[in-house]
C-alpha cells in the first residue's frame, strides 16, 4: 500500500516552550537535493514581541546567576549535544555536509560551548580593572551584561555559527532572541531541544525562524532589544535600516564578519565583551 508521507512542521522556541508561530504561516525547507524536507514557522512581528518580552523577563534571573553556575550550564549544553550527536550529524548530512564535515561541525560546536564555559568566571578579572585616580578613592571598573540581544544567526553555518554567536552572549549574563538560518533552520530547532532538556532557564535563549527581510525591522526597532548582532553580509538597505532603527533607542549594533567559523578567530573572549557595559564605582578610602 502507498503511504502518504507526513512532513514534520518544526515549531519555534520561546520561554522554554515550543509554540506555533502567531502568524499561522509556514515555509518549505529543502535538503541538498532540493527535495522537500520539512516545514518551518514563518515568524511575524508578534512572535518577535513575544520572544523579546520573554527574554526580558528572564534577564534578571540569568544575570544574577553566579559566573561559575553559568559555566556549569554551558558545559551541560555541551554534554547534551554530545548525547544527540547522531541526530545533529544526520540533519547536517541532509543539507549537504559529508559525514566527515558533519562530525567536525558537531565537534567544533561542542568545543566552542566548553571554551565559553571556561571564560564565564574569568573575563571579569581579565577585563575589569582597579583604576588609578588622583584622590582618596578606590575606583573599580566592572563589566555588566547589556540585556536582551537580538541575533541574526549565520546563514551558511546553521549549527557551529549559531552556537558561536549564542554562547558568548549568554556566557556574559545576557539573554537573546535568535533568528535562525532561513535556508537551514532545522539544526537550530534540534539545538533548541537540547537547550530545553539542559539546565538553561526558559527565556534565556529564544529561537525564531523566518525571513530577515520581514523581521529586521521588528528586531532593530524594538526598544527592549538592547543590542543587535549579525555576521553575514547584509544588503546595504538592510544594514541602513538596522542602523537607523537602532539609533532611535541607542541600541548597540555588533557586526561580526566571520567567514570561517572553524578558525581560531571565531572564538574570542572579546565576543563576550561586545555585549557588556563597563560600569565604574568610586569608593572613599577608609570607609
Amino acid at each position: 500500500m502507498e503511504h502518504l508521507e507526513v512532513l514534520k512542521t518544526y515549531k519555534i522556541y520561546v520561554g522554554g516552550n515550543f509554540p506555533r508561530t502567531e502568524s499561522g504561516r509556514y515555509y518549505k525547507v529543502y535538503d541538498s537535493e532540493k527535495e522537500l524536507l520539512a516545514n518551518a514557522c514563518l515568524c511575524s512581528r508578534k512572535d518577535v514581541r513575544n520572544a523579546v518580552k520573554t527574554a526580558r523577563g528572564a534577564f534578571g534571573g540569568w544575570k544574577s546567576r553566579s559566573a561559575y553556575n553559568r559555566g556549569q550550564i554551558l558545559y551541560r549544553i555541551a554534554e547534551m549535544m554530545e548525547s544527540r550527536r547522531a541526530e545533529f550529524e544526520s540533519q547536517l548530512s541532509k543539507i549537504g555536509f559529508t559525514a566527515t564535515e558533519a562530525s567536525a561541525d558537531v565537534n567544533a560546536s561542542i568545543d566552542r560551548l566548553i571554551y565559553y564555559a571556561g571564560w564565564t568566571d574569568k573575563y571579569q578579572q581579565v577585563f575589569g580593572s582597579v583604576n588609578p585616580v588622583a584622590s582618596a578613592h578606590f575606583n573599580f571598573s566592572i563589566l555588566d551584561p547589556t540585556g536582551v540581544v537580538g541575533i541574526f544567526a549565520p546563514e551558511n553555518s546553521p549549527l557551529l555559527g549559531l552556537v558561536s554567536v549564542v554562547a558568548p552572549v549568554i556566557a556574559g549574563g545576557n539573554t537573546c532572541v535568535v533568528l535562525a538560518s532561513e535556508m537551514y533552520p532545522l539544526p537550530s530547532i534540534i539545538f533548541a531541544e537540547v537547550l530545553n532538556s539542559s539546565d538553561v532557564p526558559g527565556g534565556v535563549v529564544n529561537i525564531l525562524t523566518g525571513k530577515k527581510e520581514e523581521l529586521a525591522e521588528h528586531f532593530s526597532s524594538h526598544v527592549d532589544v538592547n543590542a543587535m548582532m549579525y555576521s553575514d553580509k547584509l544588503s546595504a538597505e538592510m544594514k541602513k535600516l538596522i542602523d537607523e532603527n537602532a539609533s532611535t533607542s541607542v541600541k548597540r549594533v555588533i557586526k561580526k564578519p566571520v567567514e570561517d567559523w572553524y578558525h581560531e578567530k571565531a572564538q574570542d573572549p572579546y565576543f563576550i565583551i561586545d555585549v557588556q557595559e563597563t560600569k565604574t564605582t568610586w569608593h572613599p578610602v577608609g570607609f
